[in-house]
């Protein structure tokens, strides 16, 4: 008999493999992405302190689409909120999505801006 597969739970074993690896500090925060079907949000996440230093989102900026430009927009918006917080160099956390389509263009738009990772 076959298994349905659950993409929620491999997904979540996914993040939990990268976050073994990836902490975020205060000189360097982790960025946090996150992928809905409709909606990309990300946050700056300091670990040791457990706060978030800056956040964006596809409903923060009302963008009405969910294309890779709606996240290149959002990648824009979390490196100049980074800047204004005096962070330059982050960890990037891709939340145990795939390094591709919509997280990746969030996160070459971030490296545009000047976001170093």
């Amino acid at each position: 008999m076959l298994k349905q597969f659950d993409r929620k739970a491999a997904r979540a074993r996914r993040h939990r493999r990268v976050r073994l690896k990836v902490a975020g500090t205060g000189e360097r925060p982790r960025l946090s992405v996150y992928r809905s079907l409709h909606h990309l949000y990300a946050q700056l996440i300091d670990d040791e302190t457990g706060r978030t230093v800056a956040a964006a989102s596809t409903t923060q900026l009302r963008i009405g689409k969910h294309d890779t430009e709606a996240a290149a927009a959002v990648g824009r918006s979390i490196a100049e909120s980074a800047k204004a917080a005096g962070v330059t160099k982050v960890v990037f956390d891709r939340g145990g999505f795939l390094y591709h389509g919509r997280v990746k263009a969030l996160a070459e738009a971030a490296r545009e801006v000047g976001l170093e990772f």
